[in-house]
């Protein structure tokens, strides 16, 4: 007696499945069509999901969609293949038992059918027909119509029932010889309750769908509403009214952080523009104080008849004149300073010879500069604006020195700075005005005022030349008077 073959029996008819598959074919090639279509395309991609909102529940959606549909299709498999496993178990204990009746010479027709049973026949080596159930009875041996995939079929149009079977062949020995054996069962009860399953998960799946797609609309919504209520307030926030904020949620996590960082770009801007209004409103002044004093000279010297009193006004017009221009040259080079931001200049600087060339050049001072420079000290930068650091430094010193102004150039060699010291032995500054004499047009006593030729630009442009080139420009305590520390990223660090 030889081992079963197993064979999937289907109606001789075109199978479910293959018409199924031919027309997912073409409902593919139809959708494919018309997705292309010139009409179609545009209209397409309007539809598609612009918002956060939209994409991201239809990312989850197609997400869940896909695990539910291998989940489903590997459940489905599962169950169709235990259930055949059953079906094919049942047919080949069916055969080997007509197997041992054939062997035996008991054989008789009709042949009784077990439960789950389709039909059996059984045909000697001649294709006549010996035995068979009571369905099959007085037909013809059955013909086979076909292999596919290994597994033979059989025209089963006798039985007058057409859904699927499982076919178990069994050859074995009798004392009138070889017969072949032929167990049909049926595998009704497997499409039924694959087709159960399939619905059951179906509608599963979908109402998962759904919730999920309800969730994640609704989660992403809440999740972003304080994103709109950033962005609606940053859109109504005008150049006027940069005192107002955006509203910070309460949770710790990224929106929360973008709020404090939008509130804190806002404090910015805010006191930018504060600082822009503040320094108009000074430069205006400072502008208007000589440009009226200048008028009225003119206005006198034309109209006064004697000549040498028109000399003195002319003179203080050419004073007042210069005035303006050194203001004029004020304001452009610290317009070009902010507008540098953040691009450093790149040339290679001997700070050493530049301070030596700078005292030297002033000529007469009203104090005396000694001048202690280290050797090699060389930093990155504009020659031109490092010199009008130094100049408005020793400017500020000479003003308000006693009896002499220091200048000391040295390398930190722990930092690899240049390290740029300018000293007077006059009045300190006070602690609480070491940061003010460094806001634009701030004189903080009479030493400082217009008549003494200051602008109150000098220390807010030696500053913000420092800030251009990487460095830093504090005022430092000394025993006998005031020091102005500059230091400069220096090349050989």
């Amino acid at each position: 007696m030889r081992e079963p073959a197993d064979n999937e029996q289907r109606p001789a008819l075109t199978p479910a499945s293959a018409r199924g598959r031919a027309l997912r074919r073409r409902i593919r090639a139809a959708l494919t069509r018309l997705a292309r279509h010139p009409r179609i395309a545009p209209l397409l991609k309007r539809l598609a999901p612009r918002s956060v909102r939209a994409r991201t529940t239809l990312a989850a959606s197609a997400s869940v969609a896909v695990v539910l549909l291998v989940a489903s299709a590997a459940v489905v498999l599962l169950l169709r293949a235990n259930l055949e496993r059953t079906v094919e178990t049942g047919a080949r204990e069916q055969a080997q038992a007509i197997a041992r009746l054939a062997t035996d010479g008991r054989l008789t027709t009709p042949v009784p059918l077990d439960h789950g049973t389709d039909f059996i026949q059984v045909t000697d080596a001649t294709g006549r027909v010996v035995a068979a159930s009571q369905n099959l009875t007085g037909h013809p041996a059955l013909a086979p119509a076909g292999s596919k995939h290994g597994h033979t079929s059989y025209d089963l149009r006798a039985l007058g029932d057409e859904h699927h079977q499982r076919v178990t062949t069994l050859t074995a020995e009798t004392p009138n010889g070889p017969v072949t054996i032929h167990v049909g069962a049926s595998l009704r009860t497997a499409d039924t309750a694959e087709d159960l399953t399939t619905a059951a998960l179906a509608a599963l799946s979908a109402v998962l769908l759904v919730t999920v797609a309800t969730l994640t609309w609704r989660a992403t919504g809440r999740a972003l509403r304080p994103v709109e209520a950033i962005r609606a307030e940053v859109a109504a926030i005008g150049d006027r009214d940069l005192d107002r904020r955006v509203p910070e949620p309460r949770s710790d996590d990224e929106i929360a952080r973008l709020a404090g960082t939008m509130n804190a770009m806002l404090d910015r801007l805010e006191t930018a523009g504060a600082r822009q209004r503040r320094f108009i409103a000074d430069a205006s002044h400072e502008l208007r104080s000589p440009l009226t004093g200048l008028r009225a000279q003119l206005e006198i010297a034309l109209t006064h008849p004697d000549p040498q009193v028109r000399t003195g006004l002319v003179a203080g017009a050419l004073e007042d004149t210069e005035r303006l221009q050194s203001l004029a040259t004020d304001l452009l080079l610290l317009a070009r300073l902010d507008a540098a931001g953040s691009d450093r200049p790149h040339e290679r600087v001997d700070l050493a010879e530049l301070v030596r060339a700078t005292v030297d050049g002033r000529g007469p001072q009203p104090h005396p500069v000694v001048v202690h420079t280290a050797d090699e000290v060389t930093v990155t930068g504009n020659p031109l604006w490092l010199g009008r650091l130094l100049t408005n430094l020793l400017d500020n010193a000479q003003r308000h020195a006693r009896h002499r102004v220091t200048v000391r150039l040295s390398r930190d060699a722990a930092t690899g700075h240049a390290v740029l010291d300018v000293a007077n032995d006059g009045t300190p500054v006070d602690p609480a005005d070491r940061e003010r004499i460094f806001e634009r047009f701030t004189r903080l006593d009479e030493a400082r005022s217009r008549d003494d030729g200051g602008t109150g630009l000098g220390l807010p442009i030696a500053r913000d030349i420092a800030t251009v080139h990487g460095g830093t420009l504090t005022v430092r305590d000394t025993p006998d008077g005031t020091t102005f520390r500059t230091r400069l990223p220096d090349t050989r660090g």
